[in-house]
């Protein structure tokens, strides 16, 4: 594996993590937004204001990792994205703002309309935010990206792919959110939420699975490179998530104690996200521009596989004390 083979890894590594706890984080917002009235959905809320609070901040620091290396290890990646796609880039980096403004000041105000405009800012942004991160992946898997940069903004990612992209981007979202949810409640002994939450997790996977299927069709239309890929090297990694989907939907159908439920749930986000990866790797925008072209210099590599190894000693030791004492509610809001 040469140096840039090995930064691009670390690159595919941060987006899968910011996909698992990122996209939860988002997908609970979703939640939230269709929880019904204030009547309705106070205890629901409730529980997703508990299990977010703690880690709401945390989960983005993948997202800040992601640009970093991506601008330092592949600068000409970097600069064809961002000059193509800065509209829903724009959009995403927007809704994150507002997305935090909502939720942190939400429950500090005292006006009930005030409170009531910060949730819905919340909620909205939490849908918007990674649909539109969803289309600058569906238009760089559908070649919208040139290598040198400044494609269309509008039409590279207004395409059926990239919108597609966008909604399966907020349905696996709300799928792990819910799947997360159902563990919460249960620790909390909310037997109530927990069902309410069972529901909607089988709902969200029943929806993502179908969108995952109707992209394999436009996969097929507008990135074959990716379909050939998908269907071909990186085949057996679908499979395996197809796998972890098919047995939480047959947990949450059983009852229980549901053990194992979200390490498969994850599984299953985890197996697609490296079968793309698979699917697309030599090129980091298919087809115009591969990983090797992209690479920075040789020295620039060195610093970002050291300073990635720094992070694993110093970060993901932080991370993993923050997420244990989450879960063992030790924790206050």
């Amino acid at each position: 594996m040469t140096k840039a083979d090995a930064a691009a890894v670390i690159l595919w590594t941060g987006a899968t993590l910011y996909a698992l706890f990122g996209g939860a984080d988002f997908g609970a917002g979703l939640w939230d937004l269709i929880a019904g009235d204030a009547e309705k959905g106070e205890r629901p809320r409730a529980q997703i204001q508990r299990s977010l609070t703690p880690v709401w901040e945390a989960n983005h620091v993948w997202l800040i990792f992601i640009l970093v290396v991506l601008w330092t290890a592949f600068p000409e990646a970097f600069g064809a994205v961002m000059s193509t796609l800065y509209v829903p880039l724009a959009l995403a980096a927007l809704g994150i703002v507002l997305r935090g403004a909502g939720f942190a000041f939400r429950k500090s105000v005292e006006a009930l309309e005030v409170r009531r405009a910060l949730g819905a800012a919340f909620a909205l942004s939490s849908v918007l935010t990674p649909f539109f991160m969803g289309t600058v992946v569906g238009a760089i898997a559908s070649g919208n990206v040139p290598a040198e940069g400044n494609g269309d903004a509008f039409s590279s990612w207004i395409e059926p792919l990239p919108l597609l992209t966008g909604a399966l981007f907020v349905a696996s979202g709300a799928y792990l959110a819910a799947i997360f949810l159902v563990a919460d409640s249960r620790r909390a002994g909310a037997e109530d939420l927990e069902q309410y939450f069972v529901r909607r997790a089988v709902a969200a996977a029943l929806v993502a699975g179908a969108l995952a299927v109707a992209g394999i069709f436009a996969l097929h239309a507008e990135a074959r490179y990716i379909y050939d890929g998908l269907t071909g090297e990186g085949l057996p990694l679908v499979i395996a998530s197809a796998l972890c989907g098919l047995a939480v939907l047959a947990l949450l159908l059983r009852g229980g104690r549901r053990r194992g439920m979200r390490p498969l749930a994850a599984g299953a986000v985890v197996a697609v996200i490296w079968g793309w990866g698979v699917a697309q790797f030599p090129y980091l925008l298919p087809t115009s521009l591969k990983i090797s072209q992209s690479a920075a210099p040789g020295p620039t590599l060195d610093a970002v596989l050291i300073v990635f190894a720094v992070a694993l000693l110093v970060v993901l030791p932080a991370l993993g004390l923050l997420y244990w004492l989450t879960q063992r509610e030790l924790l206050s809001e």
